[in-house]
């Protein structure tokens, strides 16, 4: 019998890259998602591409019971978590949202897990955890200090995680922390959608090439990287999903309890992303450089070590994959997965 995987936040961006790779690998993923931030037509995307039935409850984890009844209907073996709140703005703007859906609306799973004796989980966390003003190469003992909402409620439930396995040794629990995740399946049927103006680079680049949006702003170019600009360890979707998978076999070891980073290693900065794009995809980005954002950090990348070491996992792809696959799927998909 296969395998059922709850996977909360399985139809958004990086949730169904991960399922494509479930299903691929003869595991039984089950998606719980409200799609306050994904769409239904996900999941017909799914099929397409893998040729199997996708299994969908609708739920919102701050409601335990609806969490409840997932486990009451269905044997599940492990719990890959991602549903969740992402934007770093909003989180600023809408702090008890955040707290009430990252941080409360996990310990609501963790809550019924308990109950149902399910005691494997992989957490999306993030590396906005980190204190990036400290150094720009992060391992995963590296100093913590999220400066914004978002990362403060991702940390908070990872000290949850680290509390409970400290209560009870039998839980196996693997915390991912994502650098940034960019890129598209290769079909171009599934990717990124953000909604409204995009917060993330990679999907504000592929609009302004798209002509949506008439030109990219560079906030800061007097930072100390190789052009003056941000630098950051850009990852591509599928590598990061794979991660998942190598994560998901390692939870059978022992007893575990991990921290670690999903990234490159290298960092590439705005100005190289923007050139890549253009190399790869034949296209133009205007852009006009303006004053840094509050917070922002010059460079930070992984140190992926870690996942090496224990996961046996190497991103593979490289920026022009990135690049390519982004734009792949900005033109199959101009308006994301609106009609």
């Amino acid at each position: 019998m296969k395998k059922k995987i709850l996977v909360t936040g399985g139809a958004g961006y990086i949730g169904s890259h991960c399922i494509v790779k479930l299903l691929e690998n003869g595991y039984h993923p089950i998606i719980f998602d409200d799609f306050s931030n994904s769409s239904p037509l996900v999941i017909r995307r799914l099929k397409e591409i893998t040729g199997c039935d996708v299994e969908l409850i609708e739920g919102d984890v701050r409601k335990e019971e609806e969490i409840e009844r997932v486990f009451i209907n269905n044997q599940i073996d492990s719990v890959i978590h991602f549903a969740g709140k992402k934007s770093v703005n909003e989180s600023q703007e809408k702090p008890l949202l955040y707290f009430s859906v990252n941080t409360s609306g996990s310990i609501n799973l963790l809550n019924v897990m308990s109950r149902h004796n399910v005691k494997k989980i992989i957490f999306s966390s993030t590396a906005t955890v980190y204190d990036s003003s400290s150094k720009e190469c992060l391992s995963e003992e590296d100093k913590l200090g999220p400066v914004n909402n978002y990362g403060i409620s991702k940390l908070m439930f990872e000290d949850v995680l680290r509390a409970v396995w400290k209560s009870d040794r039998t839980w196996k629990i693997i915390i991912l922390r994502y650098f940034n995740p960019v890129g598209a399946h290769k079909s171009g049927l599934i990717g990124e959608s953000p909604n409204g103006i995009p917060a993330n680079l990679m999907p504000f680049i592929s609009q302004v090439a798209i002509g949506k949006l008439p030109f990219l702003n560079v906030f800061g170019n007097d930072y100390n990287t190789r052009d003056g600009t941000g630098a950051r360890d850009y990852i591509h979707v599928e590598d990061l999903a794979l991660g998942h998978l190598k994560a998901l076999e390692h939870l059978d070891s022992e007893e575990i309890f991990e921290t670690i980073n999903l990234g490159t290693g290298n960092n590439t900065t705005v100005l190289e992303l923007i050139k890549a794009f253009e190399k790869a995809n034949n296209v133009t980005i205007p852009y006009k450089i303006t004053t840094r954002r509050p917070g922002d950090s010059g460079s930070c990348y992984a140190d992926p070590a870690k996942a090496e070491r224990i996961l046996h996992w190497v991103a593979k792809k490289n920026i022009e994959d990135m690049c390519r696959d982004s734009w792949n799927w900005q033109c199959k998909n101009p308006n994301g997965f609106e009609a």
